[in-house]
């Protein structure tokens, strides 16, 4: 898959990278340590924090990008749900929509009818 199927803005990536003086380099490295990187937490949970933050955020491609990874690092559909579970607590009414549209990304990922993921990032 293209980043660009996640969202057309990817595209820019390397030239943005350029302009910024590597910073989306930095930042990519910083995702690998902390988030997709086994730990006493491990890799899945952090990455369906992650797909919380950006649910919270209302970045659609971030959690489009980090719903695809936490499948690819073993996490359950169980486990979305009660990581979306608390999206709809903490965000009510909106919370719950960006919730459901996280589901859908899900859905869409694990039927194949989205594009295979991205690789490495939404925000390479």
């Amino acid at each position: 898959m293209q980043l660009t199927d996640i969202d057309p803005a990817l595209g820019l990536m390397a030239e943005f990278g350029k302009l910024t003086q590597g910073t989306t380099r930095h930042i990519q490295q910083m995702r690998q340590d902390a988030i997709f990187s086994e730990g006493a937490v491990p890799a899945r949970y952090k990455t369906l924090a992650a797909m919380l933050w950006a649910i919270s955020a209302r970045c659609e491609p971030c959690f489009k990008f980090y719903v695809q990874q936490a499948v690819r690092l073993g996490a359950t559909q169980e486990e979305l749900g009660e990581v979306l579970a608390v999206a709809s607590t903490m965000g009510g009414c909106v919370g719950e929509m960006w919730a459901l549209k996280a589901f859908k990304a899900y859905k869409d990922f694990t039927s194949g009818e989205a594009a295979p993921e991205a690789e490495p990032s939404c925000c390479m």
